[in-house]
């Protein structure tokens, strides 16, 4: 399956510290989030999935609330330009963060917002180039653009980007999130599936309702 996201996150300060801290599940408020975010369509439960998995079908949603911190995952996240994010989305919180990869593509973009407002959006794939750049670059980011971490040997240019987009989206999860999905196992960093996700799977109302 490879290494998939498309999730945001939503924190009142720092979600990295807010997710190490192993919070607990607090089921009410993570339904009235759904309810809140989804408002057109009627969520139904169907167990629970885990921070591990942010990457559902598109007839299914994932949320977390937890003290903190919030997780979603859904399809509308799952876009090339971070900053077309919806603005109900986006403007949720202190920090916002939208993380998004899908590895058989060798695809990554991500996104910040401080108090509704975009700070950084970065998406870029092989295929596709630098789709997005904006903003300054974060930390974490600027070995990659100096060369330290190459796609390829030097004496093989044919690749496009000075790294993979799938080694800096998993460096993104280690840096603001403190886990990752594949690589290296550092046993510092939170285990994701320790972190309790609900699931729903997502159903339109039915039309005529909307003519009562």
């Amino acid at each position: 399956m490879g290494a998939k996201t498309w999730m945001l996150v939503v924190a009142d300060s720092n979600p990295r510290q807010a997710l190490a801290a192993k919070p607990t599940l607090d089921v009410e408020a993570s339904q009235r989030l759904a309810a809140a975010l989804f408002p057109n369509q009627r969520l139904e439960p169907i167990g629970e999935g885990s921070l591990a998995y942010t990457c559902p079908p598109d007839a299914e949603l994932l949320v977390g609330c937890f003290p903190g911190v919030a997780v979603l995952a859904a399809k509308e996240f799952r876009i090339d330009r971070p900053s077309k994010l919806a603005r109900h989305f986006s403007a949720g919180g202190a920090n916002v963060t939208l993380h998004t990869m899908h590895s058989v593509v060798d695809w990554f973009a991500y996104a910040t917002w401080q108090n509704g407002q975009l700070r950084r959006s970065l998406s870029l794939s092989p295929d596709s180039g630098i789709i997005e750049d904006l903003g300054e670059r974060l930390p974490f980011e600027v070995p990659f653009w100096a060369g330290t971490h190459p796609a390829v040997d030097a004496e093989d240019a044919s690749y496009p980007l000075p790294f993979h987009p799938l080694d800096l989206a998993e460096a993104a999860l280690a840096e603001l999130f403190g886990y990752q999905l594949e690589g290296f196992a550092d046993v510092a960093l939170l285990d994701p599936e320790s972190i309790p996700l609900l699931r729903y799977r997502r159903h339109r109302p039915a039309w005529w309702k909307f003519w009562k």
